[in-house]
């Protein structure tokens, strides 16, 4: 199978890549900077800088996961910006060029996040659910869920993945967590009683791949584990993984404060469960956030 991914060289693109080799697929990823896809992705991955290099070249499916990173920065206007037109102006430009071609890929997998149903409080969030709230976050996922939809008016099948924090070695969120938790400076953000769906990196990986090869897939999915914890419950247990305290919170004024509108990813949360996955067959290797985190972290240091 031949496989278009963008956002190829980030961290669930380069496992993608890894993963999809092992099976033998072709993988072609369109990037700013397609002189490092090789050395990221894989030798045998096809790095691109404009689609048209394509050409006519027979196409099975896409994966659409590029984005710049949401919670790296304050949300000033110009990185609002640049978050929008890294997903939806990016997403835009793909379905153009699929528009052109004589034919079409089967399927696009295109990126979300749970952030799609704004900060939900204590409701469990199945893909049935609607929207609660309407921060910048949630406008984003929506408007790119939406773009990526369009593709099924020329006979494309569309999955849409609205996925939680992923759980990595490598990177992401949790490594970004390792060092103040190692110093024992870890802790709740806020009062801590907010709901955090997390997904171990391999979860995540084998998800894609179910809903790309299962034909009956459609639309939303929520890529998160099904025992979604608490934003306390999440501290003790990675303050467990690493044999560290993890008391030290963070406080609510001072998250917002210092991040601004950015903090309401911290300090709101969502209940989601991947309820649409499980009724079509996936399995879940890590299910509880104890077992994950100790397959991740192994002893610490």
């Amino acid at each position: 199978m031949h496989i278009l991914i963008t956002g190829g060289t980030g961290l669930i693109g380069r496992a993608l890549c890894q993963h999809w080799l092992q099976q033998g697929h072709q993988l072609t990823v369109w990037s700013r900077r397609p002189q490092q896809v090789s050395s990221l992705c894989g030798a045998a991955v096809r790095g691109i800088a404009q689609l048209d290099e394509l050409a006519d070249e027979p196409l099975d499916a896409v994966v659409n996961l590029a984005g710049a990173p949401i919670a790296d920065r304050p949300w000033t206007r110009k990185r609002k910006a640049m978050l929008w037109a890294s997903r939806i102006g990016l997403t835009e430009q793909l379905l153009a060029w699929l528009e052109t071609r004589a034919h079409k890929p089967s399927v696009l997998l295109s990126g979300s996040a749970v952030g799609w149903y704004g900060d939900a409080g204590e409701r469990e969030m199945s893909e049935d659910c609607p929207p609660v709230s309407e921060d910048f976050a949630a406008q984003l996922c929506s408007a790119w869920e939406e773009t990526a939809q369009r593709a099924e008016s020329f006979g494309v099948r569309v999955v849409l993945l609205r996925t939680g924090l992923v759980l990595a070695r490598e990177g992401g969120f949790l490594k970004r967590l390792l060092l103040p938790f190692k110093l024992g400076l870890g802790g709740p953000l806020g009062n801590g009683r907010q709901w955090m769906p997390w997904i171990h990196l391999a979860d995540q990986i084998a998800l894609i791949d179910f809903l790309l090869t299962h034909e009956a897939a459609s639309g939303p999915y929520n890529a998160s584990a099904p025992n979604p914890v608490r934003n306390r419950e999440f501290a003790q247990s990675l303050g467990r993984a690493l044999h560290r305290p993890a008391f030290m919170p963070a406080p609510a004024f001072a998250l917002r404060l210092g991040l601004g509108e950015l903090s309401v990813l911290l300090l709101g949360g969502q209940r989601a469960l991947p309820k649409r996955l499980q009724a079509q067959g996936f399995t879940f290797r890590f299910t509880h956030l104890d077992a994950a985190l100790a397959d991740l972290l192994g002893q610490p240091d």
